[in-house]
């Protein structure tokens, strides 16, 4: 009756059968594994100490940003140059902007730090002047903004001075000088009047060091890689299955006249009419000796 599955038809689909599944079981394994390393490093950042805790370095020794730099405090000296907006930004639950004024070291390469923020619409509200002549910063280091990054405005348009993301590829091509791919955030509100207006911007958690909503995505797609495996082999039986009772339904001559049959079922359909004859034949051999015998 199961002789239709080596027919081509079914090679082709016995074939797929056996890539899908174990390409499904792969990529839920894998989905999961992300998942299992995002949870590993969650845990491994609530068991490390705060970086904002530990001693300053000069910022050359941080750079690059990475999981263990990320928010590390890092110390430069230079004059401020330019100063932009970064609008849509929230804190406290209230929205409103950043202050990032770009601070040129000894050696020309410009530092974005982000001073502050302010409540209210950016190039609405009047924003402190940034220091005067030579000053050492400490802020908490953080990498470049992407796309991916929260409040990031990436529509474009934006009003001149102000920036939608906070990197060293958006300021390129608005100053004529190298900026450090990385920024800070001042941790405390610059001294004097000037800048006791400004809100300190706490430093963010490295990309991919917390439950976030990616993790959880990683995980949705690994049930789902697993549930397409279980399907890919819930329609397999289902098509042998109906294909069985179609053979059988037709060696029992249920078919209607006219309907053809696939492959598979006229072949076992023949092999049971020629059963059907030979068994006839029999017992008209045996009825004719009978008669010759009397």
């Amino acid at each position: 009756m199961y002789r239709f599955l080596l027919t081509p038809r079914w090679w082709g689909i016995n074939l797929f059968v056996v890539l899908a599944i174990p390409f499904c079981v792969f990529m839920g394994t894998w989905q999961l594994g992300r998942f299992e390393d995002r949870v590993q490093s969650h845990e491994q950042a609530e068991k490390a100490p705060d970086p904002s805790t530990r001693a300053a370095k000069p910022l050359d020794e941080l750079l690059p940003v990475d999981k263990v730099t990320s928010g590390r405090p890092a110390v430069a000296t230079g004059t401020y140059a330019d100063q932009f907006l970064v609008p849509g930004r929230e804190l406290d639950e209230r929205r409103g902007f950043y202050v990032l004024s770009l601070l040129r070291t000894e050696g020309g390469k410009a530092l974005p730090v982000v001073r502050g923020w302010l409540p209210g619409t950016a190039g609405s509200v009047p924003v402190p002047a940034a220091p005067q002549g030579e000053v050492t910063v400490t802020g908490d280091l953080q990498a470049s903004e992407n796309i991916h990054s929260d409040g990031v405005d990436t529509r474009g348009g934006l009003p001149a001075g102000q920036l939608g993301m906070i990197s060293a590829a958006s300021l390129v091509n608005l100053v004529d000088y190298d900026v450090y791919d990385a920024w800070v955030t001042l941790p405390e509100a610059e001294a004097g009047g000037a800048g006791g207006a400004l809100k300190p911007v706490p430093a963010a958690a490295p990309q991919g060091s917390g439950l976030d909503l990616k993790a959880f995505q990683n995980l949705g797609y690994t049930g789902e890689w697993f549930v397409f495996a279980g399907f890919v082999l819930f329609m397999w039986f289902r098509l042998v299955r109906r294909e069985a009772e179609a053979v059988r339904d037709v060696a029992l001559g249920l078919v209607p006249a006219g309907e053809e049959a696939p492959e598979g079922e006229k072949a076992d359909a023949d092999a049971g009419v020629a059963g059907a004859e030979g068994a006839e034949a029999v017992p008209a051999s045996e009825t004719t000796k009978a008669a010759q015998g009397s």
